[in-house]
């Protein structure tokens, strides 16, 4: 088995995961198969001892449910102590810039740390100051690699591979990390990518990173493989950007009607927290095509992933 974990694991080499635009295809793929190897441990419950004695940091200063959650799950899966830090009671309210909060953190001993940030970079600034490994879990806008492995993870099982298949990327493309490390990874993997959403969630020019621009769900949808439903992220936008939520529902909601234009095989998937009603109605969120459950199963896999190959894989004895 840990020759098979090995195998998977060919390909990485980096110390921190920051982003899948900068990731080689190789390391892409050793963490999609190191993620598909610990899935099925998962499935085993099998406890590992990869990180036995590291110590995990999870450093948050966004709100969240599903990432950071499956995150402490996976570092105590691979047998890593634990750390919730809380922005609110730290020194960061005395003025501690947020450099040296992360400095301190290392000092005591953190050997990963898993930061979500407001501000686009922040992973980056850490993986410059820090000795220590640097996980994404989310940086402003600008990228969610883990969110994206899950996905590619997702769509592999369900379609076998991604290489030729149409991904649509539908909702508010503008202010979505998501879809960022989706239409890096997808390409990386051969997937046609289109874009989809109001002229006002869609950022000028992104048709330079390869993808197809589209404005009309209905004229999409047939051809595509792969349907991925962004929610509205009414905190990061400003007002405005759209008439009103009935009006985007009916224009970009995937319900049961615009569903039935699809490919009855079509692939739906929503990294969530989803707002039923407005992207995604509950009959295709809770429908035979939807995997969305699976998506936050497959999130513990590929954090287990990430945190062992970071750490630099070389613990294999100690499972």
């Amino acid at each position: 088995m840990l020759s098979q974990l090995r195998e998977a694991a060919r390909g990485w080499s980096g110390r921190h995961l920051l982003g899948l635009e900068e990731l080689p295809a190789e390391a892409l793929e050793a963490l999609l198969q190191t993620a598909e190897f610990f899935r099925q441990s998962n499935d085993e419950q099998r406890q590992w001892d990869f990180l036995k004695g590291k110590v995990v940091i999870n450093l948050f200063f966004e709100d969240s449910t599903r990432t950071r959650t499956s995150f402490a799950l996976a570092a105590r899966k691979l047998s890593a102590n634990v750390v919730e830090f809380s922005s609110k009671s730290s020194s960061l309210s005395k003025g501690e810039s947020f450099t040296d909060t992360a400095r301190n953190l290392e000092a005591l001993g953190a050997d990963i740390v898993v930061v979500r940030h407001k501000t686009p970079g922040t992973p980056h600034l850490l993986g410059k100051y820090l000795n220590t490994c640097v996980l994404n879990a989310g940086d402003g806008a600008h990228e969610h690699p883990t969110q994206g492995l899950l996905d590619l993870l997702t769509v592999r099982q369900v379609k076998g591979s991604c290489k030729g298949l149409n991904v649509v990327l539908v909702g508010d493309i503008a202010h979505s990390r998501v879809a960022r490390s989706n239409i890096w990874g997808l390409q990386k993997l051969g997937a046609h990518v289109i874009v989809c959403g109001p002229k006002t969630l869609v950022p000028r020019h992104i048709e330079r990173l390869g993808v197809e621009v589209s404005h009309d769900l209905d004229e999409v949808i047939p051809r595509c493989d792969v349907v991925n439903i962004l929610r509205i992220q009414f905190e990061r936008q400003r007002t405005g950007l759209f008439p009103s939520i009935r009006e985007y529902a009916h224009l970009f909601g995937v319900d049961d009607r615009r569903l039935s234009l699809a490919k009855p095989d079509v692939l739906i998937l929503a990294p969530g927290p989803i707002n039923r009603g407005v992207e995604i109605s509950s009959g295709v969120a809770d429908g035979p095509n939807s995997r969305i459950l699976q998506q936050v199963s497959n999130g513990l896999a590929v954090r287990m992933a990430a945190m062992y190959l970071v750490a630099g894989q070389g613990m294999e004895e100690s499972a």
